[in-house]
């Protein structure tokens, strides 16, 4: 005997709880969340959760800033706490790109956003210790900052479940079923669940489930490194949160102490159930490099610690978001390409939009669909700060 429900939501990260939220909020209650694991158990819980508008596309600001709107509010609006911090944001860029910079940031001020360009000389007022001798140009976004990821996705989970949504954690969704094309069903480790929609959000885990549908997105799961450092002697001040474009890198205070650090490095086809989830020795040698070329006391700060996690690229390096139109009643958050902790709640309001109103009202999605690649229009950021890769998505 199958269980019925309105929705089956695939994935218990920030992107499927943000949707069971808001199917919530607007009056779906029958709706079944199912996870493979334990809530944020893939990308969301490894997250660095910075929580910033600055994109080198106006879609991803959009996103971005209806997204930040509710971090700031997040307690009033879901229930709970994120651990949002708005400590603030910096960009810096490379010699050569403060036009594309500028453009962006102009782009983001007409959206209502609070962003302006950084004199270099004012920048290393704003931030002390930055070495600024090789940045072109920097932008500062005073609202921005970061979260906590967990959090997040535990108070989107918790509020959904007190407005009667049901979460079953350990139970891997197996298959969606169709019939006369359209979703009839989903299959659990728990069993069948009939259903008419479906909202995938399962991150690195995608291919599995898209492949019997005969949906192919070019998608594969990437690993992705973090390591801490201890503030070295005598500093004492948290630093803002920075995406350098230069090193490739985006950095972030953990805690008190300590600064959280990632470096973009394309590493490989990973399997999300196999993987060392730890810090390779080589990566340690690399982030502590990129700290210290934007921050030379860092030099010799100690390593506490760290971890990698494996979320899912799209091709073009940009989220696919789409009801797909090949699979009517399914509707899709695919190939996030390390970019939607910051996006997952406007990302889960356009969801439970479409699935319930029939549309997105929030924001038009249609930047991000799923037809792009086989159009022959995969994204391109003509304001991106780099010839060879897409601007770094953290």
């Amino acid at each position: 005997m199958s269980t019925t429900a309105d929705v089956v939501v695939i994935g218990g990260g920030v992107n499927g709880t943000s949707a069971a939220f808001h199917l919530a909020t607007l009056g779906v209650t029958n709706v079944i969340l199912v996870e493979r694991g334990q809530l944020a158990a893939g990308a969301t819980g490894k997250s660095g959760a910075l929580v910033r508008t600055h994109y080198t596309n106006v879609p991803e600001s959009q996103l971005a800033f209806e997204s930040l709107k509710v971090f700031q509010r997040f307690k009033e609006i879901v229930g709970y706490d994120a651990g949002f911090d708005g400590l603030g944001f910096i960009q810096v860029v490379g010699p050569g790109y403060g036009d594309a910079l500028a453009a962006n940031v102009a782009a983001q001020q007409a959206l209502g956003i609070n962003t302006r360009m950084v004199p270099l000389d004012e920048l290393q007022e704003l931030q002390p210790g930055i070495a600024i001798d090789d940045i072109g140009a920097a932008a500062f976004e005073p609202d921005s900052g970061y979260a906590d990821p967990n959090a997040t996705a535990y108070a989107f989970a918790r509020a959904a479940e007190a407005l009667g949504v049901q979460i079953w954690t350990h139970c891997a969704a197996t298959a969606i079923v169709r019939d006369g094309g359209r979703v009839v069903a989903v299959e659990t480790e728990r069993g069948r669940i009939a259903t008419e929609n479906v909202v995938l959000a399962p991150g690195a885990y995608a291919r599995q489930l898209l492949e019997p549908l005969g949906l192919d997105y070019g998608l594969y799961p990437q690993r992705s490194m973090v390591a801490i450092f201890r503030w070295p002697p005598g500093w004492e001040r948290r630093h803002h949160v920075i995406i350098d474009n230069i090193n490739h890198s985006w950095l972030r205070p953990e805690g008190s102490q300590a600064t959280l650090i990632g470096v973009e490095q394309p590493i490989g086809d990973y399997d999300p159930d196999n993987y060392n989830q730890g810090v390779d020795g080589s990566f340690v040698d690399v982030a502590r490099a990129a700290l210290a070329r934007r921050f030379p006391a860092f030099g010799d700060a100690t390593m506490r610690g760290g971890w990698s996690g494996v979320y899912m690229m799209s091709p073009d390096g940009r989220p696919i978001i789409d009801q797909v139109p090949s699979v009517p009643g399914l509707f899709v958050m695919l190939g996030d390409s390390g970019t939607s902790f910051k996006t997952a709640p406007a990302i889960g309001k356009c969801l439970a939009e479409w699935v319930v109103l029939g549309e997105p009202q929030l924001l038009d999605l249609s930047p991000f669909r799923s037809t792009r690649f086989a159009e022959g229009k995969p994204w391109i950021d003509e304001t991106a700060y780099s010839p060879k890769r897409q601007t770094i998505s953290r």
